[in-house]
Formats: C-alpha cells, structure tokens, sequence
C-alpha cells in the first residue's frame, strides 16, 4: 500500500512520477493508499487514471478521505480496467460505499471483530436493507464506543489496539511517538467491550 510522501506536500506531476517509479520496481502488486488528512496530497482521479492505464502493477486504490462524491468518481474509472479495486478507509462508510459500486474495504473494526464486518458487506452487496441497517448501527455503535475514549486525533487507533490487547489478539503496544492507553482508560475500553458483547481474555484489566 503506497500513500503519497507526507513530509512535503507533492504536486500531481511529482506523485504521479514517484507512484510509476515504486510500482514498477515493487516486486508486489501495490495499492495505492489515498489519505490527505495524513499526507497532505490528494491522488487527483485524473493521476489514478492515468496510473491505473500505464502501470499493471497498480492494482487499486483505498481511499479515507471520507468525500463520497471522490470515492463515486473512482468507482466510474474503475471500469475502465477489469480487475481494479476501489475500496473504503472509514468503516463507517463501507456499506454506503458498497451501495455506490465500491469493492469492500480495509476496516480496522474487523481486526477485532471480523464477521461483523463481512456479514454488513454482503448486505450492501445484495442489497438488503433491512439487515444492513442492522448492522451498520452496530458498527456505529463499536466506533462511538471504543474509538472516543483516547484523545484525538489518535483515538481510533490507541482504543482499536487497547481493545485488540483486552481480547487477547495482541499486544496494545503501539509504534512510538504512539502509547498505549493508560491503565484508567483501557478500563473503561474493558466495560465498553462488555456492552458490545465482546468477550475479554481472562488477564484483562477488570
């Protein structure tokens, strides 16, 4: 997964260059990875096109920037060439994307509890909505519980991984300058799992 260099904003030119450049020595087939709110570049749709048409080895492209209008237009070009995946960033957004053509996406939910996020997948698929509305307030519900107990802009990840740590997935240690939550706070992530239903390993903060 390749995103745009995050230190200097890139013009379209430069990123376009720099993606052919990687992607063509890649020894695996790269997605690219469009975060602005991260790297300060946008992937413009007319620089995917035109990676999309040049560069085999580019396979797709996940997008978080949360514009549904953007995510629409990168669906259209995904026509254009059989085999290119057009997925979503926010997991709250995966069934409205879904309902608009797109591919899936890359949820951080789903590392904690996968079936939940498959099943509201192949709702939108199939176009129930009765099921997927379901769902999609269990998702909600997930985010508001345990992705607001850290301090932003870090929340989502700090209580996704606290949560990981209290089910017994894996450790809660994050990449510095990231911490774990502290002791208080992964409590009340604990009580929080509890309300979901999510079941805690026994070593877990009570």
């Amino acid at each position: 997964m390749l995103a745009p260099p995050p230190y200097f904003p890139s013009n379209q030119s430069d990123l376009l260059e720099y993606t052919r450049r990687f992607a063509e020595e890649s020894p695996l087939p790269v997605l690219l990875y469009n975060m602005p709110s991260h790297s300060k570049t946008e992937f413009d749709v007319a620089t995917v096109r035109r990676l999309m048409h040049e560069v085999p080895n580019i396979v797709g492209i996940k997008d978080s920037s949360g514009k549904m209008p953007y995510f629409q237009q990168l669906v259209e070009l995904a026509g254009e060439r059989e085999g290119f995946s057009v997925l979503m960033g926010p997991e709250e957004l995966l069934a409205a994307s879904v309902l608009m053509g797109g591919h899936g996406g890359v949820c951080g939910g789903a590392n904690l509890v996968p079936s939940l996020y498959c099943e509201l997948y192949e709702a939108a698929l199939t176009e129930d909505l009765r099921v997927l509305h379901k769902l999609q307030h269990r998702v909600q519900r997930l985010s508001a519980k345990l992705y607001t107990v850290g301090d932003p802009p870090n929340a989502y990840l700090t209580g996704l991984k606290a949560a990981l740590q209290l089910t017994g997935l894996c450790s809660g240690r994050l990449a510095e300058p990231l911490f774990a939550l502290s002791e208080e706070r992964q409590r009340i992530i604990a009580q929080h799992l509890r309300d979901l239903g999510i079941e805690l390993a026994s070593t877990a903060a009570s």
